[in-house]
């Protein structure tokens, strides 16, 4: 009942719920404490509704924020906390007493305050921000970036200055009870002054040596470090703050790049959830500014998503145009008509070529390339269990996604089937639950099951952990949590706290990565991972949800998976390991292999995961699995060939097209010059020059 609560309420813990529900109670008690009336009630009433309102506040509860949709926002909870307390010293006759008018002014006056304080806050804030945010670009030598003012300051601003009115209430309160009005107008002068000293303190910083450059300024700077870079391939991002992933898996191929090169984001929400990076970042957000900036070094430009305002670039005709997704998989996003603009696409291997042959959505087969997946590198290949291990089933399902379709995931109609019949095995196995963070975000039914699913898992694990069977070295287990402690103490200390990162004028002025702390990471990461592993036994149940460890980390424990039609499937046979797909829509396994190219290889499963068995026999008898040959074919179609490496095919792709827009640039120098007309640079500038369209 409390966890329907909890995600009916959209609150993240009992903790939340709790408050509230607490403060949502506290209202209409200091109502009831006013009318009363009676001061003891009502004092422990606002206490209530105070802490409350404080501790949701900090936890960036959603109901808070949606409480200001309903009329019922932080300042009216403030003020109506206050006419209350006007209220309390009516009904206690104090009417005509100096205490009840030093109140009404007193709350008048501090929220006379709050329209120079809100005003304040929100010009530094304007001020601050920056027309073009930056990671590893040296803007500190080129134009003077001040600091930010102290966070105390700034975060969370209006609910720092509503709580001065807390010595004003509490004084008040005590003036009440003791029928002398000198602790009222002692509590009086304490809001009132500091509050005048919050609006105070804020003022150096809106004026003068505390405000960043001017947009030109700015703008001047980056272009002057881009002339000096001078950047030849550029990822180019746009999308919501959940999409950041399909960014982030990228950033390792291009630190990778033989070319130079550069990210170009289009909302700051991704730069703030960007993954740790030694490449240059520059986030543009306004187009005009993006199409002014100096790109004329550059030569590919790399799309990871097709998004509207891909356009900002895609005019470019000095550069050429690749789109390289974001996964490998059947779903219809895999083939997009929209591809159809960039001059060439690039898949992973022949099947993504011949996806495209079958879909006919306008994309030449001249202009497909095969580059392979380099972010598969770090999953390793499969030599069967190690004799005494338990075997290690991955089942990751994917979300539900937003067309309800039943063929999404498998967690509504076959995940307990699959964990129950895991569980169960005989021989036994160890089952690893990965969901996909997007679980239950579209579908109730969904979410429920996921959470049955993993009090499944959760309930074996402790079963299992009293079971003689299974034994664990107390001491080498102890050795690596003390270990995996450390590792990540180490980590909290490299990454910082938010407390120390400044805005976003200060992180684009100090944002030049250390590359001895970026390796320090890479190191501790990787010894995390095995530490993690080795913190648990061998044969021990897990739930493993957020960004640690990692999906890549899961497919190299396992030994086999399930999952379902998704880019985690074509990645997991990168990894040459039996693997099960569940055909939720019950096509049949035919129909299901014919329109679905990943499962070919696969154990297909019914919803009520009756062909386990098939599965597990793979994985225990690895000499007798009638599918290693057809995971091994089907690997090479779906990913390319091991030979060259992945990030070795995507250089030369890179380095190949850069020389063929070098050619068509100096194809188009050479006609200019003929003819007297504008050169390929010239029409760049021209078309840079323009508005923006949506033509």
């Amino acid at each position: 009942m409390i966890s329907t609560a909890i995600r009916v309420a959209r609150v993240g813990s009992a903790a939340e719920l709790a408050a509230a529900a607490l403060m949502m109670l506290g209202f209409p008690a200091l109502m009831l404490a006013a009318l009363v009336p009676s001061v003891p009630a009502f004092a422990a009433a606002a206490a209530v509704t105070y802490a409350a309102d404080h501790y949701l506040h900090r936890k960036g509860s959603y109901l808070v924020n949606r409480l200001s949709k309903v009329r019922a926002g932080l300042s009216i909870r403030f003020l109506i906390r206050e006419l209350l307390l006007i209220l309390l010293l009516a009904r206690l006759s104090l009417a005509d007493n100096l205490i009840y008018y030093g109140a009404v002014a007193c709350f008048i006056a501090f929220y006379g305050l709050q329209a120079p304080h809100g005003a304040l806050v929100t010009l530094i804030r304007n001020r601050r921000r920056m027309p073009v945010a930056t990671r590893n670009v040296d803007l500190k030598s080129r134009i003077r970036i001040p600091d930010a003012p102290p966070r105390f300051l700034l975060n969370r601003s209006a609910e720092k200055m509503l709580h001065l009115d807390l010595a004003a209430v509490a004084g008040i309160l005590v003036a009440a009870e003791m029928e002398s009005s000198v602790p009222g107008f002692i509590g009086i002068g304490v809001t009132l002054f500091l509050g005048c000293l919050y609006v105070l303190a804020l003022m150096p910083y809106v004026r003068g040596g505390k405000i960043p450059p001017n947009a030109e300024k700015v703008l001047a700077a980056v272009d002057d470090w881009l002339r000096a870079y001078k950047p030849e391939t550029v990822l180019y991002f746009s999308g919501s703050k959940d999409s950041a992933y399909q960014v982030n898996m990228w950033l390792e191929t291009m630190e990778q790049l033989d070319s130079k090169p550069l990210v170009i984001l289009r909302e700051r929400v991704i730069l703030a959830n960007l993954a740790p990076t030694t490449v240059p970042v520059v986030c543009v957000p306004g187009g005009v500014h993006l199409m002014n900036m100096d790109l004329t070094t550059v030569r590919v430009a790399l799309y990871a998503a097709n998004v509207g305002k891909n356009i900002h670039l895609l005019r470019v005709p000095t550069m050429k145009h690749v789109f390289i997704g974001h996964g490998d998989s059947d779903k219809l996003a895999s083939v997009n008509p929209f591809s159809k603009v960039y001059d060439e696409v690039w898949t992973a291997g022949r099947a993504g070529r011949d996806r495209y042959a079958i879909a006919d959505v306008g994309v030449r087969d001249d202009d497909i390339v095969e580059v392979g997946r380099p972010q598969l590198a770090p999953i390793q290949g499969w030599q069967g269990v190690p004799e005494g291990r338990v075997p290690t089933v991955l089942y990751a399902p994917t979300w539900e996604g937003w067309d309800g379709n039943p063929g999404n995931t498998s967690l509504v109609l076959a995940g307990e089937n699959i964990v129950k019949k895991l569980l169960k095995a005989d021989p036994p196995v160890r089952v690893l639950y990965k969901p996909h963070p997007f679980t239950g975000t579209v579908s109730k039914e969904a979410g429920a099951a996921h959470q049955r699913i993993t009090a499944l898992v959760e309930k074996a694990a402790a079963e299992r952990a009293a079971d003689p069977r299974f034994t664990v070295d107390g001491a080498a287990q102890a050795q690596a949590k003390a270990e995996l402690a450390r590792i990540e103490a180490r980590l909290a200390e490299l990454s910082g706290t938010g407390s120390d990162r400044g805005d976003e004028a200060e992180a684009t002025r100090d944002g030049v990565v250390d590359l001895k702390r970026h390796e320090e990471v890479a190191r501790l990461r990787v010894e995390w991972n095995d530490a993690y592993w080795r913190s648990a036994g061998t044969f021990e149940h897990r739930v493993v949800t957020g960004a640690e460890p990692r999906l890549y980390d899961c497919f190299n424990v396992s030994d086999a998976m399930v999952s379902d039609i998704s880019s985690v499937v074509s990645d997991f046979i990168a990894s040459g390991k039996p693997y099960a797909v569940t055909d939720s829509a019950e096509l049949g396994v035919e129909e299901f292999k014919r329109q679905n190219t990943a499962v070919r290889a696969a154990t297909i499963l019914s919803n009520s995961a009756a062909e386990l068995g098939e599965l597990l026999a793979a994985v225990r008898e690895p000499a007798a699995d009638p599918l290693a040959e057809d995971r091994k074919e089907l690997k090479e179609y779906l990913l390319g060939p091991d030979e060259p490496t992945s990030i070795e095919q995507f250089n030369t792709a890179v380095a190949d097209l850069a020389l063929k827009a070098e050619t068509r640039n100096l194809g188009q120098e050479s006609r200019a010059a003929a003819a007297g007309t504008p050169g390929a640079d010239e029409l760049s500038d021209a078309l840079s020059a323009q508005p923006p369209t949506t033509a």
